[in-house]
């Protein structure tokens, strides 16, 4: 086994990577996380000197989404 398991957060790592990044619901979908907790791990990933964005929508009635800028640190 060379590969090792995928964590919760290299999930959330993953989505906010897309172009289209990720909304708190996506990221609490995928983790089973509780929305406190997402935002918890995204404060815990700024910490580590990960750079994430969150934009409001443009269209009405939308989620907001966050999203991981290019240059991002991926240190331990």
């Amino acid at each position: 086994m060379s590969k090792s398991k995928q964590t919760k957060i290299d999930k959330v790592q993953h989505l906010l990577r897309r172009p289209s990044g990720a909304s708190l619901a996506e990221l609490c979908k995928t983790t089973g996380w509780q929305p406190h907790s997402v935002r918890a791990a995204l404060s815990g990933l700024r910490k580590k000197g990960v750079t994430i964005d969150r934009r409001a929508s443009d269209k009405p009635n939308r989620p907001s989404t966050y999203h991981l800028t290019s240059g991002t640190g991926e240190e331990s």
